[in-house]
């Protein structure tokens, strides 16, 4: 059961009544709250939450609130622009704009081939821009370098999914969470990341005293601090602390042996994988105390339900798609998956990624088919009716490839849609300065750090201003009708991508435009159509129904059904080997397989138990960067602030960057609350003040990744590595090796100054001063001592968030 009553959010700035409410979802994270667009003299003034979706029952977190604010935003692109012959970005008309990015295109694949244009997307936009993508860049380009910022949020989700189930598709959805006695959030923080699933965590959890939850976290996070017990884990333990569970589960002789037998392969080795994680080993490598890993083990062996959720803590560190294969095992080796309050919930952030892999837009085929199966790609080929020989076929490229394929001069042309790379990707300075040396589209309804190499920009709308639909962190489908139209000069995503399907000239096998459709339900319509069979089958959804009921979870094969709560009820799996997204690849390289090696495993239809060896963090601390680094995100902000930077409340909430580090280092270091320090890595440095506490373990600095100003030394990517799992090929943000220095002015003592006096010159005071030089007390300073002033000190308040209200 969902929450119990209806509560409605509601945010509104309007002289008047509003002249209508639209309905729509809200556009942020993966929750998918539902509500109303607020609609005055063609603007959008508010949202308020929907009371009849059973996902929020009207809630909305504060960034879901202020979302709105940015349509509005003064600085909104309203026109095409070019840069000139002088390297200055200049206005232009729709009609330059679109013939250079055309002439470009072709000009690429002409000189370069196929495979030397990208497209790069969003997990922000709609399942029908998403098809477009993958048709118009599959089919029309034929090229296989479609990727999208889903590579840095759920690529490990997705094969994870594969590597285990043999599709994508999470097997348990938030109604499970309603059920289960036992919830798992690893590496996942709700509490700031989808606010308002954790107030219906939370609202369940005061009404009914259930579920356990269990938080594993290096970080005291809001999350970790309602939790029934945290396990605070050193950075890049994840794997160790599953190693050590199922290993104990195996050793407590606790397996259900009969589904194991039934309805898996592979169980052997999975066992010799864990053998040796004793308590004591597992305690060693994670740093968690040995008294609370038995409690652990207690509550995960012993639990009748349970549901484990995932994000980015699991997905962007070492060994993350083993870490998340190991939870789909643990799962599995216990029975508690396809039945009510079980299953392991790889959520997502953004709003759509999910729909972004079911459409096909960045690594596999549409509705979940396989690039490396020739049975798939006859039928796509068939499906668009295109020759099969033209569609690009293999294992999907991630954007760190595509970058290593641009330094390589293989790129002519990248086309970046709705996503601001030089603040999201690692390694900044590298990204830079490959975009530097290929002819840039950037595709966004502002200005942002991107624009800076872009050659071409185009004004996109933004949510309110077009429809279409999305899906959510548990297959949840789910429409956003359009409000209002977007400022004169704006085209939509999906409009752009059409008017470019024209301008190319794309045709079938029999001379007729690829891209036959013109509005977004006539794409989804097409787009359904294709997922007929395949185990996201959306054939029973249209717009109406997907209104009338809320949203419905996939799949839904026919007009009788409403959706399906939960995967894999009758425990069958997609692992026959035609029915498989993909072949699967080796744990450890990160090799795709082939369908020999495929066919060998002989799964038919069960699960996959896969091994989890254990392997170091490539990188770690050493004596030059004696510290570890991890990012995440504020509850504030999302993603590189381009929306939430332009609503007023969110940037007064969370104005500046900043790097959390533990008292005792603070101490030890003579830093003091609000300093401004210099970080720096192998890969670059930045400056930002320091936020003193416990909410970071010691030896661990933690910065958010959503400041990114190319002239501010404040972006969190300046510092990390691009590592990337070998599998996802998702990169590692959570594990970066670092070191602090502090940034000081020297001042002599003075003939009868006191420490007070100099204090308050410098705008600090006495307290701090001594904390800086670790001195005791004032009269440890004499005339002609020189003394260490922290060249900047910034107050780094952050607005208390209280989940639950």
């Amino acid at each position: 059961m969902t929450f119990k009553n209806e509560r409605i959010d509601q945010n509104l700035y309007s002289q008047g009544e509003v002249d209508k409410w639209v309905y729509s979802t809200c556009g942020l994270c993966s929750v998918g709250c539902g509500l109303y667009v607020a609609v005055k003299d063609d603007k959008v003034v508010g949202v308020k939450g929907n009371g009849d979706d059973p996902i929020n029952r009207g809630r909305l977190g504060p960034k879901g609130e202020n979302q709105w604010h940015a349509n509005n935003a003064p600085d909104r692109l309203k026109t095409p622009m070019i840069r000139n012959a002088s390297g200055e970005l200049e206005p232009a008309s729709w009609e330059d704009a679109m013939q250079l990015v055309v002439d470009k295109a072709k000009q690429s694949l002409e000189e370069k081939g196929r495979n030397s244009v990208s497209i790069y997307s969003t997990g922000q936009g709609f399942f029908e821009d998403y098809y477009t993508i993958a048709k118009v860049g599959r089919a029309g380009l034929q090229t296989h370098l479609l990727d999208a910022n889903t590579r840095l949020c759920t690529a490990t989700v997705e094969f994870a999914l594969l590597q285990s189930f043999g599709a994508d598709g999470t097997p348990a959805s938030f109604d499970d969470i309603d059920e289960a006695d036992t919830l798992m959030l690893f590496g996942h923080n709700v509490a700031e990341s989808g606010t308002v699933l954790f107030e219906r965590i939370m609202e369940r959890k005061v009404r009914t005293g259930k579920p356990y939850i269990i938080a594993v976290d290096p970080r005291k996070t809001l999350t970790a601090r309602e939790a029934d017990l945290h396990l605070q884990l050193k950075p890049g333990s994840n794997l160790p602390l599953m190693n050590g569970l199922i290993n104990e589960l195996i050793e407590q002789d606790k397996v259900d042996k009969d589904f194991v037998q039934a309805h898996t392969v592979g169980y052997e080795k999975m066992k010799e994988s864990v053998k040796g994680w004793t308590l004591e080993k597992t305690s060693e490598s994670t740093g968690i105390p040995e008294d609370q890993l038995k409690e652990f083990y207690r509550v995960m062996c012993d639990t009748p339900s349970l549901v484990s959720t995932t994000l980015q803590g699991a997905f962007q560190s070492a060994e993350a798609t083993k870490a998340c294969v190991a939870i789909n095992n643990f799962h599995l080796i216990r029975g508690l998956i396809g039945k009510p309050g079980c299953g392991p919930l790889h959520t997502a952030g953004q709003p759509s990624s999910s729909a972004n892999r079911t459409a096909g837009g960045v690594g596999t085929y549409p509705a979940h088919r396989n690039p490396t199966n020739p049975v798939h790609m006859k039928e796509m080929a068939q499906l668009w009716n295109v020759d099969q020989d033209s569609l690009p076929a293999g294992p999907e490229k991630g954007i760190e490839e595509i970058i290593t394929h641009i330094e390589k001069e293989e790129v002519g042309f990248f086309w970046n849609i709705g996503t601001n790379p030089l603040v999201s990707l690692p390694n900044r300075n590298r990204i830079k300065k490959a975009l530097d040396n290929v002819f840039v589209v950037v595709q966004d309804p502002f200005l942002t750090e991107t624009s800076a190499v872009a050659d071409v920009i185009l004004p996109a709308a933004m949510w309110g201003e077009k429809e279409g639909t999305m899906e959510n962190a548990d297959r949840t489908v789910t429409i956003s009708r359009k409000a209002v139209e977007p400022p004169e000069g704006v085209r939509s995503d999906f409009e752009i991508l059409v008017d470019f399907a024209r301008r190319m000239e794309f045709k079938d096998r029999d001379g007729q435009p690829l891209v036959d459709y013109s509005t977004p339900e006539e794409c989804f319509e097409e787009f359904k159509g294709i997922t007929k069979g395949r185990p996201c089958d959306m054939t029973g959804i249209t717009y109406e129904r997907l209104e009338k009921l809320n949203g419905m979870r996939w799949p839904v094969p026919d007009e009788k059904s409403t959706g399906t709560p939960r995967l894999y009820s009758d425990f069958k799996f997609h692992t026959k080997v035609d029915d498989a997204q993909v072949f699967g690849k080796d744990q450890f390289t990160g090799r795709a397989l082939s369908k020999e090696e495929f066919q060998e495993i002989g799964a038919e239809g069960r699960a996959l138990l896969q091994e989890t060896y254990h392997l170091p963090p490539f990188e770690q601390p050493n004596d030059q960067y004696p510290m570890w680094l991890t990012t995440g995100r504020s509850v504030w902000h999302w993603h590189t602030r381009t929306k939430t930077a332009r609503a007023p409340m969110l940037h007064m909430a969370a104005p500046n960057n900043y790097v959390e580090i533990h008292t005792e280092d603070a101490r030890e270091l003579g830093i003091v609350q609000g300093e401004v320090i210099r970080i720096s890595s192998p890969r670059g440095e930045i400056e930002v003040p320091a936020r003193i506490g416990e909410t970071v373990q010691k030896g661990l600095l933690f910065v958010p990744f959503h400041f990114g100003n190319l002239e501010k030394k404040e972006s969190a990517n300046n510092l990390t590595n691009d590592f990337v799992d070998p599998i996802s090929k998702q990169p590692t943000y959570k594990q970066s090796a670092c070191k602090i220095e502090k940034i000081r002015n020297a001042h002599e003592v003075k003939a009868d100054e006191s420490l007070e006096e100099i204090a308050s010159h410098y705008g600090m005071t006495a307290k701090e001063l001594r904390a800086a030089n670790n001195l005791s007390a004032p009269y440890e300073i004499e005339m002609g001592t020189t003394i260490e002033v922290p060249a900047s000190v910034i107050n780094t308040p952050i607005q208390p968030y209280i989940p639950q209200r």
